[in-house]
């Protein structure tokens, strides 16, 4: 079968969208449809296609560490989990005010799953999100000042629209930690959200970071104009544990 010279014309321009409609309505004789009604169709596929694509590309980039969805979220589970808050927040109006968000609660509560819905949900919304565990970006940050790739690792934790710290407060601050997260909070405050997960209560976190000075600033820009989720209860694994397990 010869390949219609407007298909080969498609591909030649990067309409990738547009030419697997074109080959469907040629496949199921879209012929009975008007020429406005064929474009409209073809423009609609290569939309389509091109939000599908820019999708992916900031999933890939933004590494999240769970495949989750704010519409599979177990509301069963009593762990004090705010619907109708959590449901607002979904809306993403935090982000476009480039305010905090802070989810705390103890281990196994589902506090990584929530924030990476979150930033998947963002995701979708057209915003550029990053995750990160604390433990893990501090010690790509010490790497970084090593090798001189620290400055170009700041500017791109300061330019996301949505940066996630997962798993914040398991260890005392370092005094290149401290000024670490003084400079990113510093350079995301009012131009981007962050969302910052822990099992450490915020009243603990001033001595957390250690210096009293350090921690009144990044304080401020971090904790003042953030909203608060704070969960409580047994861990949904050893619950999904038990329940899975074999009788005695």
């Amino acid at each position: 079968m010869l390949t219609h010279p407007t298909l080969d014309q498609l591909r030649q321009l990067g309409l990738a969208g547009m030419a697997r409609a074109f080959e469907d309505l040629q496949s199921r004789n879209g012929g009975e449809l008007a020429p406005a009604e064929w474009l409209g169709l073809l423009l609609d596929r290569e939309i389509a296609d091109r939000q599908d694509r820019r999708l992916k590309a900031r999933l890939r980039f933004a590494k999240l560490r769970h495949q989750a969805s704010v519409e599979d979220i177990d509301w069963r589970s009593s762990r004090g989990l705010d619907r109708a808050l959590f449901q607002k927040l979904a809306l993403g109006g935090w982000i476009e005010a480039r305010e905090n968000l802070i989810i705390e609660g103890p281990t196994g509560v589902g506090k990584s799953w929530l924030a990476c819905a979150l930033g998947q949900k963002a995701c979708r919304d057209n915003h550029s999100v990053l995750y990160q565990r604390v433990p893990r970006l501090f010690a790509d940050l010490g790497l970084a000042r090593g090798d001189g790739r620290h400055a170009r690792l700041m500017r791109t934790l300061g330019a996301v629209k949505v940066l996630i710290l997962d798993d914040w407060g398991l260890e005392p601050l370092g005094p290149e930690q401290r000024r670490d997260l003084l400079e990113l909070m510093e350079d995301r405050y009012g131009r981007g959200a962050t969302l910052i997960t822990s099992q450490v209560p915020v009243d603990r976190w001033h001595d957390l970071i250690g210096d009293p000075t350090l921690a009144d600033a990044i304080l401020d820009r971090l904790v003042h104009n953030a909203h608060r989720i704070q969960l409580r209860g047994d861990s949904l694994r050893r619950k999904r544990t038990a329940a899975t397990a074999p009788d005695a």
